[in-house]
Parts: C-alpha cells; sequence; structure tokens
C-alpha cells in the first residue's frame, strides 16, 4: 500500500469521525429533550400539551421518513446559511444532525415510555416536580435505553456520512475521488490526442488530394502532360 493511499485512509477516517462526532453530540442536545417531551406531553401526562405534541410528532415523522440524499440536497441553502458552504466536513455536520436529531427523538421517546409508571406516581405523592421527576426518575430509570438508542444513532450517522459525500462532503467516501482522478484525467488526454491525431491526418489527407498551394494536382499534371 504506497503512502499517499495510506495518507488519504487516515485523513478520511479522521473527517469521519469528525462529522459523526459532532454530530452525534448536536443530535444528541436537540434530539434528546425533543423525545423526552414527546414521551411526557401527552393528555394527562406531565408536560400535557397534546396539540403541541401532536405537532411536533408530524415534523418529527416527516423528516424522518425523507430519504437523506433528498435531504442534504434539498437544505443546502440552508447548510450554507449555518456554514457558510455546502461542500466540505464542516458542511455536512449540518444535515447529519438535522437528521439525526429526529431519529434519537424517537429513541429516546421509546426509552423513557418504558419506565414504570408506578414510579412517577410515586415521586409525585412525594412532592416532586415534573422537571425533578424527568431529571431524577426517568433519565435515571431509562439510561440503558438511552445508551442504546446513541450507539444506534451513531451507527446510522456512519452510513449517512459516506453518503454525504455524494454532494461534497469529507470522509471515506470522498477519499475515492482523488484516487479515481489520474486515471479519469489519463483517458481523457490519451482521447483528446487520438481526436487530434485523426484531425491531423484528415488535414494532411484532404491537402495530398488537393494539392499544396501552388503545386499542380495530379489532374492538371496529366492535362498538362497530354
Amino acid at each position: 500500500m504506497s503512502p499517499e493511499l495510506i495518507n488519504l485512509i487516515i485523513q478520511a477516517t479522521g473527517e469521519s469521525l469528525f462529522m459523526v462526532g459532532v454530530a452525534a453530540l448536536l443530535g444528541t442536545a436537540f434530539g434528546l429533550p425533543i423525545g423526552v417531551f414527546l414521551a411526557t406531553s401527552r393528555k394527562g401526562e406531565l408536560f400535557a400539551a397534546p396539540a403541541v405534541n401532536g405537532a411536533l410528532g408530524i415534523i418529527v415523522n416527516a423528516t424522518r421518513s425523507t430519504p437523506f440524499i433528498i435531504l442534504v440536497v434539498a437544505i443546502i441553502p440552508f447548510t450554507r446559511l449555518v456554514a457558510g458552504t455546502s461542500i466540505g466536513s464542516t458542511a455536512a455536520i449540518v444535515p447529519l444532525t438535522i437528521a439525526s436529531t429526529p431519529f434519537i427523538a424517537r429513541l429516546v421517546e421509546a426509552a423513557i415510555r418504558e419506565v414504570d409508571g408506578g414510579l412517577i406516581e410515586t415521586a409525585s405523592s412525594f412532592g416532586a416536580s415534573p422537571i425533578q421527576i424527568v431529571f431524577k426518575v426517568l433519565i435515571p430509570e431509562a439510561l440503558p435505553g438511552l445508551l442504546l438508542a446513541l450507539t444506534l444513532a451513531v451507527v446510522s450517522l456512519l452510513g449517512y456520512s459516506a453518503m454525504v459525500g455524494a454532494v461534497g462532503g469529507g470522509g471515506s467516501r470522498r477519499s475515492r475521488h482523488p484516487l479515481r482522478l489520474p486515471a479519469l484525467h489519463a483517458r481523457h488526454d490519451a482521447g483528446r490526442r487520438r481526436r487530434a491525431d485523426r484531425a491531423g491526418a484528415a488535414r494532411s489527407e484532404r491537402g495530398r488530394l488537393s494539392g499544396a498551394p501552388g503545386q499542380p494536382t495530379a489532374a492538371q499534371s496529366l492535362i498538362h502532360i497530354c
């Protein structure tokens, strides 16, 4: 394996880890509170707000159901507004975060809903506020499920990071292109030389048939001899 290829793999791996790590942190920062709210805001729950819960659920479902490659292209103006550019590893963090946030939110909601409702009633009977119930009962009890959810999210982000390279992002997907460029340039140059050679041969043939300027053609010479 050549040193250039090794350096390219190391650089692409670093870019992938950077994109996935930052997107996972931002997705968790946004997705965790959204998931907790979705799990506690139905009718009769801690933060009862059925209308807001329904509207937020529609947005989360719509974002989750959008194919990632379409989402990346659709939010290019927003990516350029946030990151200042739409290509590169930094710009790729924006669509990765947007794609991971609803995914993490739904996983967090499922983990929170697995907590026994009797624990919530017990904490409420002791006078705990909704915020205290969330931070001292729900999250600690749902911690194994939350860790599993974050693991699944990171694995999904690794797959997304390969797809985001198709639209100019960094990482392992982009590393393939520099390996292909020399061969593509070589084929292009060879084809251009072949076309130039054919054009030159055609001009020479036309010149031979028509005769050079100032010299008689074969037909003129035959007439002169006759």
